[in-house]
């Protein structure tokens, strides 16, 4: 055999033992007439000591990094004991020795910290494979897979595989197509996810469905998207929405506990997507902590429910001379904690930071508001200082907090205070690693209004039912916009969907629905979307079918997989959780892919090519 045992098993109670070892040469250290090797695998590293007379061998068969080698010996006490390895207080006698296998130069070092860069090593990534940080991404992916798995199956949950060749029916982002030999001219797709298939199971009569599944969208890459990536994906039947809350919280509890010994006792907070928006200006806020968004003036646009509450709400900035707020459609404050005594020279960092050009504002305006109570801004001269507080008080502002303030089209003005609370609660260290907390964000608009196409399209997808109470105003309005400016009057801008995101530390890490069942509403979402007949039959016929055959209510959510290994994990990219990763090109430079096919596969597929 190889091996008796692993590079990371043996102790000092093993003392005496003869074992045989086999893994990767990490370090050759010769001292005089001996030699010390660490031999490691995937378990570990043990230190071995070659004697006087293997130590000629060596001289003969010289070992180098990564070599493959195999050592039989015995186990014996270290005098020099590392008290940083888990095999530290032992050492293995070697008796014989074989190398299986040499090892070309390395191209980086296979240690923790290694010397290559990341398109290096994602070229020889599975050199970089090797690497303990790597490995323990990987294990903690392995680990979350298994405590999810476990939670559904114990939970009454069937793992039922969906297929990967589909049709396309492209709604959102690109498909992967693929072209078929047998059926010349057509394609299959790559399911962006098995949404209409764990569905169709759910017709079916298998009433909890999950699968961590491959999903494939063809779209930009950044730190957290990848071509092909993962979820965990579930679907149950007879079930509301709060039965979907509570399975799924009870889930990644459960993976909290059995991954990171984490024993998440704490109510999940809920809140709806427009409170959202208005205290933290995304849907997907990071309640580690507070600086909650203040409202300085009524938006023009964005949130019809509470315009009429804000029109009597005493915060308005406007009309004061300041052309900044005057001319602005959105005025925003946050404020930040301890930070009044903030220098001129950090204030100006600040305001060059919102005006770089992935945030896109033309400045910032502060207000320090002393510990002592007094008030110092830069409009001063516009503002006296009863207005000043009072403008500290619209975003909870206290004595020692300096208020930042932002002003513009709302669109934009809500999302850059967004990233400068972020930005912020990172400098500040707000933003801790080892904290988790998780956030449930219901009621989600049905619909967006595409200004392009001068249609509605879905907030998440077509599937997605209304709120029960606004399946009226749904089916018995006609979506067609008349006029493209009056959009926000129409009944569908204030439809609700029965959706919902899990967030966890800013991070969207799941997202699902209660599902449309009945054949007629789901023939009226599709014609919202502008589909007509003809075209709901041709991509969406299996689907009303089998709503005619005694489809249960059902809903479901998928996890992003790869994003939460990522979070758990404390890293920013998905990348760093994936065995073989692309890069932001959407490249596999380990292997070359994408990559050009032979003349002879188009010939069998009927394929000519057109590049121009």
């Amino acid at each position: 055999m190889y091996r008796t045992h692993t590079c990371g098993q043996l102790r000092l109670a093993d003392a005496g033992t003869n074992v045989t070892l086999a893994g990767w040469v990490q370090t050759v250290r010769k001292f005089g007439s001996i030699t010390f090797v660490d031999l490691r695998d995937r378990y570990g590293i043990t230190q071995l000591l070659f004697n006087e007379t293997l130590n000629q061998q060596l001289d003969e068969q010289p070992l180098g990094r990564e070599f493959v080698l195999q050592a039989i010996g015995t186990v014996h006490e270290r005098s020099n004991k590392n008290a940083n390895m888990p095999t530290g207080d032992i050492e293995i006698l070697v008796s014989e020795f074989k190398i299986l296998n040499k090892s070309a130069v390395p191209p980086f070092t296979i240690q923790d910290d290694t010397d290559g860069g990341d398109d290096l090593r994602m070229k020889y990534r599975y050199l970089d494979l090797r690497r303990n940080p790597v490995k323990r991404n990987l294990e903690l992916r392995y680990a979350v897979n298994r405590a999810a798995r476990n939670y559904l199956h114990d939970n009454g949950f069937m793992d039922i595989e969906t297929p990967f060749l589909i049709k396309s029916t492209p709604e959102g982002a690109r498909d992967f197509v693929v072209p078929s030999r047998m059926n010349a001219g057509q394609f299959y797709a790559l399911p962006q996810s098995p949404q209409t298939f764990k569905q169709l199971l759910m017709v079916s009569g298998y009433d909890r469905y999950y699968q961590v599944v491959k999903c494939f969208r063809d779209e930009d890459l950044r730190a957290d998207r990848q071509p092909e990536f993962t979820q965990i994906d579930c679907e149950m039947c007879f079930v509301e929405q709060e039965d979907i809350l509570k399975m799924f919280e009870g889930m990644i509890k459960y993976i909290f506990k059995q991954v990171k010994g984490i024993d998440y006792t704490e109510t999940v907070e809920r809140t709806t997507w427009e409170d959202a928006m208005w205290t933290y200006g995304n849907d997907k806020p990071d309640i580690r902590f507070g600086m909650k968004i203040g409202n300085l003036k009524v938006p023009s646009t964005i949130f019809l429910s509470r315009q009429q509450e804000l029109s009597n709400s005493p915060l308005g900035v406007g009309g004061t001379g300041f052309a900044v707020f005057d001319n602005a459609e959105t005025v925003l404050a946050i404020a930040v904690p301890g930070c009044a005594e903030y220098t001129r020279k950090q204030t100006d960092e600040l305001t060059e930071w919102v005006k770089r050009p992935q945030i896109g504002m033309q400045g910032l305006v502060f207000l320090k508001y002393n510990a002592d109570g007094t008030v110092k801004s830069s409009v001063d001269k516009f503002f006296n200082p009863e207005q000043l507080k009072h403008i500290a008080a619209s975003c909870k502002g206290q004595p020692g907090d300096l208020i930042l303030i932002l002003a513009g089209r709302e669109e934009k003005t809500r999302k850059a205070t967004s990233d400068l609370r972020m930005e912020l609660g990172k400098r500040l260290g707000l933003r801790k690693e080892n904290e988790f907390k998780l956030l449930w964000v219901l009621d989600f608009p049905l619909f967006e209004y595409a200004e392009e196409e001068n249609r509605w399209v879905a907030r998440h997808h077509p599937f997605t039912s209304p709120k029960p109470e606004q399946i009226g105003t749904m089916i018995n309005n006609n979506p067609v916009i008349e006029n493209a400016a009056d959009y926000l009057n129409h009944p569908y801008s204030n439809i609700k969907a029965n959706a919902y995101d899990m967030v966890l530390n800013g991070n969207e890490i799941g997202g699902g629905s209660i599902r449309i069942f009945q054949r007629d509403l789901q023939e009226k979402m599709f014609a919202a979307l502008g589909m007509d007949e003809e075209e709901q039959q041709h991509k969406f016929g299996f689907l009303l079918g089998a709503f005619e055959y005694g489809a249960p209510p059902h809903g479901g959510i998928a996890f992003g997989f790869d994003r939460l290994c990522s979070i758990l994990g404390g890293s920013e990219s998905i990348r760093d959780f994936i065995a073989f990763p692309k890069n932001n090109s959407g490249r596999d430079v380990m292997i070359d892919a994408p990559s050009v096919i032979d003349q002879k596969q188009f010939d069998e597929l009927q394929i000519k090519l057109d590049l121009k």
